[in-house]
């Protein structure tokens, strides 16, 4: 991969932004792509990089969105015969640049690194320090007495948390022993963490839990609560204590993954149309050629494709390719 790739893919990753590294792993000619070029393409759509011709760009940004939304790989054959792919794990698509060929194209995405918000400075938070980080966790430390020195694998050791500090989705246990445990969970509570423990006993964590209702925290919210923190292996010792909660942590995360998401709260698709020359489906907000033809705008995966419909409009549309309306 080129340097400057390699240097912006790190910025990316440092951010925590999503994005995909997107290779060519295999061409036939005349396709103007060579095996190992390489792009890099954000989750907003940014485009770094060359991976072939203009025409490949909106697939590549399309199948980059969903690599990027279900957080797997996916290996992309880009041929003028697709039906004629059938390999277990590929994704085939019409290669719609007129020079003709194939290429197949793998894009990975790279997704940020999982957080785990640690409050308090127990021996039991320190080992955990040390369990999520080798488990490739990003871990923050939160207390006005913590101590980098005592948190060396800690990303940041705060004194106190700061505004927008804890992004949803977290991992957070609560292990502040008294001190501070109300505002620590009602402040964390309305951020729908991945997971939420509290290191109290089950008579400290019933006092707790009434004191927040009382001051207006949801029910539902305060049930998810995982009290005393971590599975019910028998743990005595901070280590193994520790060791039980990144365990319930990764239990809950992994059950969380297999759960269909729920219907109606789904985002509604964007609209496509198809491209009457090639028949490709092309998504109509951001579309870049797009041409109008007797008070009907028509969409283009390419220049193109879009050049050879302004030719002859008529043919295109004649032959059954209405294609170009939006579905």
């Amino acid at each position: 991969m080129r340097r400057d790739l390699l240097l912006r893919a790190s910025g990316l990753a440092e951010r925590g932004e999503l994005f995909a590294l997107v290779t060519v792993v295999r061409r036939e000619p005349p396709s103007s792509a060579r095996v190992g070029d390489t792009a890099i393409v954000t989750e907003n759509g940014d485009y770094f990089g060359w991976v072939g011709g203009g025409c490949t760009r909106e697939t590549v940004l399309r199948e980059v969105q969903r690599a990027i939304a279900e957080g797997a790989p996916r290996l992309l054959n880009l041929s003028p015969e697709p039906a004629a792919e059938h390999r277990p794990g590929l994704v085939a698509l019409p290669m719609t640049c007129h020079s003709g060929g194939t290429v197949e194209i793998y894009i990975e995405p790279v997704l940020p690194a999982p957080r785990l918000l640690l409050f308090g400075i127990s021996p039991a938070v320190r080992t955990l320090a040390r369990i999520g980080h080798a488990m490739g966790y990003r871990v923050d430390v939160v207390d006005p007495d913590a101590d980098k020195a005592d948190f060396p694998e800690a990303g940041s050791v705060l004194r106190e948390i700061e505004p927008g500090a804890v992004p949803r989705g977290a991992c957070v246990l609560v292990a502040t022993m008294g001190d501070r445990d109300i505002e620590v969970i009602e402040a964390v509570l309305p951020l729908a963490p991945a997971y939420l423990g509290v290191i109290a006993s089950r008579t400290r964590f019933a006092q707790l839990r009434d004191a927040l209702l009382a001051r207006g925290a949801s029910r539902d919210a305060l049930e998810r609560i995982a009290a005393p923190a971590g599975l019910d292996i028998g743990a005595r010792t901070p280590d193994e204590i520790a060791l039980s909660i990144m365990a319930q942590i990764v239990e809950r995360r992994r059950a969380a993954a297999t759960q269909q998401p729920a219907a109606p709260t789904a985002p509604e698709p964007q609209r496509e149309a198809v491209d009457p020359i090639c028949g490709m489906s092309v998504t109509i907000a951001g579309a870049r050629h797009v041409a109008e033809f007797q008070g009907s705008n028509y969409y283009f995966c390419c220049g193109g494709c879009r050049t050879k419909f302004l030719a002859d409009p008529a043919r295109y549309l004649s032959s059954g390719a209405g294609a170009g309306t939006a579905r």
